[in-house]
């Protein structure tokens, strides 16, 4: 699932703050601590400019197709544009994804330097591309009016959505308009006259309701947001998700399931797969829950539970973020010959593969390749063949660069959040035990789990104070001082022992 992207509102300055600038700086200093890939070396450079003029072009023209692409204001590496149309009682949807494989030259400097990257690195100030500039914004972007090479992905839909047939193949598109997802909303909240868009709503639905249906718990992150208030303090809170980012992250959904279906009928591919949450990390998140103050029926599976929070409370979102213990232990799955044992992605429910964001990934850039081959009865590239066995390691260690830069960076945003609170109390619930007097804590308001000084039964209410929240150190840290009213299991709390170096926990 993909990580959280924070965004920091300030527009003034307040001494007793913490400005944009100091944030800037610390998220520089993350970067450079993670060893974040910064600067492409001349030679990918150079070969990005000679390619990006000439790249392998396909034949097919589809030009005449009116694309529109869907993603975040101010985006310009566009890996998707879309086509939707009515066809009788179903549907037919072409999605066009960047044909990157036309402008890397495999064994290339290109090839080469995102092999060592592995993926975008995106901070709350910036984002470190897996592609120089003049290709992920430029000459492979999908912007509008522009005819850019692609994989044109044909899928046939029946009444509910189900995908009846699917091929892939390349092909010369256009799009046409770029469009957010808070335009879309609008658009369809308007009931304006946008048959495409009202098309969107109507496909995106049903993929939901079959999501729903195989037991999937598909998890749109939201985006945390930080407010410099009047009284010059930051506020941290999260941004409630429009339902048009889940109608098109379907789209997406729909078409990963669909490759995954033929590397498997092919017997060649990479899967993106993961085991079931274990009952543990389950029992842990329904104490986040009741910490907050979340009902969760001892019947609902969790995947029903995350559709039922409302986006727009600021409490359920938080929850929605920590949810992503509940999807540990995603990994890649490649295989040439026979099908591996494990071939389900259990929040999908269903086999999966990342084939939709090449400019992004590195990983899909070889999935679109392996697709188009068995769909034209071709032979699969020895390159693309002999480079499967070697992405789960690559892209395991770019995602733990992500995620760590992920977790550095919330930790620098609630620091700046409560830097001028030290000292305060705040109500709290014990949702885990770490041994040796610490615990992780999950402070009702604001919304953040945190690593505690302090022992008390997992489940107890506690009052904790804030004894640390640096900026420059990304570090929060809290102590138990006793108990509170109402505890979810009457437990005792523990007296917490002397201070020691702690800092926030972003599981």
């Amino acid at each position: 699932m993909a990580s959280r992207r924070i965004q920091v509102h300030s527009d003034r300055r307040d001494d007793k703050g913490v400005d944009a600038g100091e944030l800037d700086a610390a998220f520089a200093a993350v970067r450079a601590e993670l060893k974040v890939p910064d600067e492409f070396p001349p030679e990918v450079l150079a070969e990005a400019e000679r390619v990006a003029s000439a790249p392998d072009l396909p034949d097919r023209d589809e030009t005449g197709l009116a694309f529109f692409t869907v993603d975040p204001p101010g985006s310009k590496d566009l890996d998707q544009a879309m086509h939707l149309e009515r066809t009788g009682d179903g549907y037919r949807v072409r999605y066009a994804i960047a044909d990157v494989p036309a402008f890397v030259t495999p064994g290339g400097a290109i090839d080469e330097e995102a092999r060592r990257r592995g993926q975008t690195i995106y901070s709350p100030d910036q984002r470190n591309p897996l592609h120089p500039a003049s290709l992920s914004e430029g000459a492979a972007s999908l912007l509008p009016g522009q005819v850019r090479p692609a994989y044109l992905w044909d899928l046939t839909l029946d009444a509910d959505g189900e995908v009846t047939a699917a091929e892939v193949y390349r092909a010369m598109v256009r799009s046409r308009d770029r469009l957010d997802y808070d335009q879309v909303q609008e658009a369809v909240d308007g009931r304006r006259d946008d048959g495409r868009l009202l098309l969107l709503k109507e496909v995106g639905e049903r993929r939901i309701a079959l999501e729903r249906g195989r037991g999937g718990a598909s998890l749109p992150m939201p985006e945390q947001e930080v407010t410099l208030t009047d009284g010059g303090r930051y506020v941290v809170g999260f941004r409630p998700l429009a339902p048009a980012e889940d109608w098109n992250a379907q789209i997406s959904l729909m078409t990963g399931i669909a490759a995954a279906e033929m590397m498997l009928h092919g017997e060649v591919g990479i899967l993106r797969t993961m085991p079931a949450a274990d009952r543990d990390t389950i029992a842990r998140f329904r104490r986040q829950a009741r910490a907050l103050g979340v009902e969760w029926p001892a019947e609902m599976l969790y995947g029903e539970f995350l559709r039922s929070l409302d986006r727009s409370n600021g409490k359920h979102l938080a929850l929605i973020h920590d949810a992503t213990t509940l999807f540990r232990g995603a990994g890649y799955t490649p295989f040439d010959g026979a099908v591996p044992e494990q071939t389900e992605h259990a929040a999908v429910a269903a086999p999966y593969a990342h084939v939709t964001a090449p400019l992004r990934r590195l990983v899909d850039r070889f999935g679109l390749v392996v697709c188009e081959a068995l769909c034209t009865d071709s032979t699969v590239p020895e390159w693309a063949v002999q480079a499967l066995p070697t992405l789960p390691e690559i892209m395991q260690a770019t995602d733990q660069l992500a995620n760590a830069v992920d977790r550095a960076c919330t930790d620098t945003v609630e620091a700046a959040a409560l830097k001028d609170r030290v000292g305060e109390e705040f109500d709290a619930v014990v949702v885990d035990q770490r041994g040796e007097g610490e615990s992780l804590v999950q402070v009702t308001d604001p919304a953040i789990l945190a690593k505690c000084d302090g022992e008390a039964q997992l489940g107890a209410a506690v009052r904790v104070r804030l004894v640390e929240a640096e900026v420059a150190d990304h570090s929060v840290r809290f102590a138990v001082t006793g108990g509170a009213a109402g505890s979810a299991n009457g437990g005792q709390v523990l007296p917490a022992p002397a201070a020691a170096p702690g800092g926030h926990d972003g599981a």
